[in-house]
């Protein structure tokens, strides 16, 4: 059964629009053209500094958000935004930042009067509509983005989208959407031509609801619960007169101690072959153990955090 379209509209080339989406309605994004890069910021529609964070949901999610992915605000809430429910592509990126004016200008030499069309200012002018400014944009997840590491390095490879596919995301909570036609001509991001996005706005359906969660940590802190809940009004910075630093933590970290390993001679000699790496020539065997001993707990440990979570949803949806 196909569910209610509540708004639709062409997203026109370099442009960007914020909208409000409710939770449990669904935006979709749909292709026009040949691989078009859709640029999205997002942010809780009542309290606008809970933003979307790209580095949290890559942490949880990898490099390429997929279905069943979540978009994560940035901590200290740390909740989930809205979740794939449809991506037609498999290609999306939360590594690569917005594109600028100034990359254009200090890249291409792109110095007139006019800035070459970009992501930022296409953010800017959205939100403008909504009395948020240029410092409020934040990175943006890259939807129909090919991206890659090579070398060490961030990589744009050819769009593979094409006409009619779609993504689709679900509301976790009130939010404002802002969607962007990404400006950059001159990569391979958009396959070197600029194109529009057609969006939709529509009610869930009795499946997308089911996909509703309420993660609750916690510490996923509340305004009400900050030292200072209040947003500056102004720019210009100050020191509190009466700010005294509080670390609660501070009695724990300081009785930390360090105790004693005894290894068997096969440890011995595992530690000797790890150490003789040319990545730990600059550390002590003690640092060389700790590191070992705390990547594997590391390793264990993000093996199972995804299914954790997974199943700290499942127990707390109805």
């Amino acid at each position: 059964m196909t569910s209610e379209v509540l708004e639709r509209f062409t997203l026109e080339p370099a442009t960007g629009r914020a909208i409000p989406v409710q939770r449990g309605q669904v935006l979709c994004v749909e292709q026009v053209g040949e691989g078009q890069c859709l640029d999205f910021n997002a942010y809780n529609l009542h309290d606008y500094k809970e933003q979307f964070h790209s580095g949290r949901t890559r942490g949880l999610h990898g490099l390429s958000p997929a279905v069943g992915d979540h978009l994560w605000s940035a901590p200290p809430r740390e909740r989930p935004m809205f979740t794939i429910l449809r991506d037609d592509v498999g290609a999306n990126d939360v590594n690569f930042s917005r594109c600028s004016a100034f990359l254009y200008e200090s890249h291409y030499g792109f110095s007139d009067d006019v800035a070459h069309s970009n992501c930022h200012d296409a953010f800017s002018e959205a939100i403008r509509e909504w009395e948020l400014t240029p410092d409020d944009v934040h990175d943006s997840f890259n939807a129909f983005m090919t991206t890659r590491i090579e070398n060490g390095r961030l990589r744009i490879d050819r769009s593979l989208a094409r006409p009619g596919a779609r993504l689709e995301l679900l509301a976790q909570m009130d939010a404002l959407a802002v969607t962007v036609c990404c400006g950059g001509d001159l990569g391979a991001t958009n396959n070197y031509a600029l194109k529009g996005l057609q969006i939709e706005i529509r009610a869930a359906a009795a499946d997308d609801l089911s996909k509703l969660v309420d993660v609750t940590f916690r510490h996923q802190r509340k305004v009400e619960e900050f030292a200072n809940a209040k947003i500056k009004a102004d720019r210009e910075l100050r020191r509190a007169t009466d700010f005294r630093p509080h670390w609660p933590w501070k009695q724990a970290v300081e009785s930390l101690t360090t105790i004693e390993v005894v290894m068997s001679p096969d440890e011995q000699a595992a530690l000797e072959r790890i150490a003789s790496h040319p990545r730990y020539s600059h550390m002590s065997k003690s640092d060389v153990l700790r590191f070992a001993l705390f990547q594997r707990l590391e390793a264990r440990h993000r093996a199972g955090i995804v299914e954790a979570l997974g199943r700290r949803q499942r127990e707390q949806t109805p």
